[in-house]
């Protein structure tokens, strides 16, 4: 994997551990809620199981923001998962990002993505829908390339 250039600002950095920067992301009671549905933090030990998984079985980024490393985005199969720390989100970098795992997805042959989205997490629908994104069931959401 080789780091993605999505504009002068943004970049994807393939993922290396990095548990100083990283582990801070996870300990958002609401961000741990929107992106697993869980009502607690990360420990060190469940963020390493869970970059484990995502690097070894499929593409996983650090997402990077005027030099910052601020959230992460994995295309695993042909699911999207994104993560943006709180400071940055609400600035349309999850959109950038996510059009780039599209591209991603293209580039190996890949017909739709999906991304599961809970019912709840009004802010993640409304982006992913804007993208292009179809309502498929409960709280999975698909893209056809």
């Amino acid at each position: 994997m080789k780091k993605r250039m999505i504009d002068s600002e943004l970049s994807l950095i393939p993922y290396y551990p990095n548990d100083d920067v990283s582990l801070k992301w996870y300990q958002s009671p609401q961000l741990c809620k929107q992106v697993d549905n869980i009502d607690f933090v990360y420990t060190l030990d469940r963020l390493h199981a869970m970059y484990n998984y995502l690097s070894t079985h499929g593409d996983c980024y650090y997402i990077q923001y005027k030099d910052v490393l601020i959230g992460d985005i994995t295309l695993v199969d042909n699911e999207i998962s994104i993560v943006i720390c709180e400071a940055y989100q609400n600035k349309h970098i999850g959109r950038r990002c996510v059009l780039n795992m599209i591209e991603l997805a293209k580039e190996k042959g890949l017909n739709t993505v999906k991304a599961q989205i809970y019912s709840f997490n009004s802010q993640s629908k409304k982006m992913f829908l804007s993208l292009g994104f179809k309502h498929l069931n409960e709280d999975w959401y698909i893209y056809t390339i």
